[in-house]
């Protein structure tokens, strides 16, 4: 029997050696293979919500967890995926092009706000939204004409064009927004326009933070919403800013009501990246806390709407920011590497119709298509169609 068997092995080892041998590499059914497995889209969104954590990377995550008692609200999501953020121009992106991609679906040059490379106006996802007939928000922690919100609703070559960028909110029907910057729009250097006037002669009901606490403020879904919490920037939570839960609590229901097709909404975190910039774990740790208020806000809104598909990511990481061995549970001591942005991949949370889209790893400009796919929408948008 043992000399039967050693036949056969060695008749099919001639076989094997004499065969031709192709030694050229084919990646395609890897490839197939890989595409394959990918689930695909089982429900569409009536809504989304697009949180953005301006600087979270992995290890902001990581001290703001642990910095709370171990747990966060992005514990609730199961669906996890990885983008690379670089930008066309740079390996290390910056917001405004981290957000071009992520409102546009291209890569483009640091700086640019809603332009591709030849400076040319690319339309948004709120943009299109809005052709739609879904209702559509911004919400941020920095001014509302800084570069991640600005991506959203203005074209514009420099991100810090700030009075450009806010006579942009004038050619838009953005029903929502709360972030900072009250100066760019109606104490503005450029001219004498008063854009707070001709937004309320639209039909905008505006408020600010001399006239009003947002708490004391229930907006009407029959009318546009913009409220105004600083002159310029806001200053950190732990200084005292707090509006930011409070907010995206408020913009949920209002949205919902404000047009029966659905919304777009996009919250920034903004400051947990300037806790990077300025190598301040405390400040990256407290920002990252009221952020992921806003984080369970929206995953409770979309559990109970059962219509809303929730992506929590970041447009880059910020610092380059570690946890040392020093640290302790809800003692953190963190180093940097940087006093600016860095290359690392960045974390997808999803969760809602459409979640299953975000696994993997896939490139920035991705989020966009994805968001578009979620939606359903087929073919191509330009402005001219609004």
């Amino acid at each position: 029997m043992r000399i039967i068997i050693f036949s056969l092995l060695c008749s099919v080892l001639l076989i094997i050696s004499c065969s031709p041998v192709n030694t050229a590499v084919s990646k395609t059914p890897i490839i197939e293979e890989v595409r394959t497995s990918i689930p695909k889209q089982t429900s569409t969104p009536k809504n989304i919500i697009l949180l953005i954590g301006d600087g979270m990377g992995l290890g902001q995550i990581s001290a703001g967890t642990f910095a709370n008692g171990n747990t966060s609200a992005l514990e609730n999501f199961k669906t996890i995926g990885l983008h690379k953020p670089y930008a066309s121009d740079k390996l290390i992106t910056d917001s405004a092009a981290a957000a071009t991609a992520f409102a546009c679906g291209i890569k483009t040059y640091n700086g640019a706000i809603a332009v591709d490379e030849n400076k040319n106006a690319v339309p948004t996802i709120l943009e299109e939204a809005e052709s739609y007939g879904k209702a559509t928000g911004l919400i941020a922690t920095s001014s509302i004409v800084h570069a991640t919100p600005a991506c959203f609703i203005a074209h514009n070559e420099y991100r810090k064009n700030y009075e450009e960028i806010a006579t942009d909110f004038l050619k838009t029907e953005i029903d929502f927004f709360i972030g900072g910057g009250l100066k760019h729009f109606y104490r503005r250097d450029s001219d004498d326009r008063n854009l707070i006037k001709e937004l309320q002669d639209k039909g905008y009901v505006i408020s600010d933070y001399f006239q009003d606490d947002l708490e004391d403020l229930s907006p009407q879904s029959d009318q546009n919403f913009g409220y105004l919490t600083a002159d310029e920037e806001p200053i950190p939570t732990a200084q005292g800013r707090d509006y930011l839960p409070t907010a995206a609590s408020m913009s949920y229901p209002f949205l919902k009501e404000h047009s029966d097709k659905g919304f777009f909404l996009m919250i920034e975190g903004s400051q947990i990246d300037w806790g990077g910039h300025a190598n301040n774990t405390n400040y990256i740790i407290t920002e990252f806390l009221e952020f992921d208020k806003v984080i369970q806000s929206a995953f409770d809104f979309a559990k109970a709407d059962g219509n809303t598909l929730v992506i929590v990511t970041a447009d880059h990481e910020t610092g380059g920011f570690a946890i040392q061995k020093e640290s302790k549970m809800d003692s953190i001591v963190g180093a940097f590497t940087s006093d600016y942005h860095t290359g690392t991949m960045i974390p997808v949370f999803a969760y809602g119709p459409g979640e299953e889209l975000f696994q993997g790893i896939y490139e920035n400009i991705e989020i966009y298509s994805k968001m578009r796919q979620a939606f359903s929408w087929t073919g191509s948008f330009s402005n001219s169609d609004q």
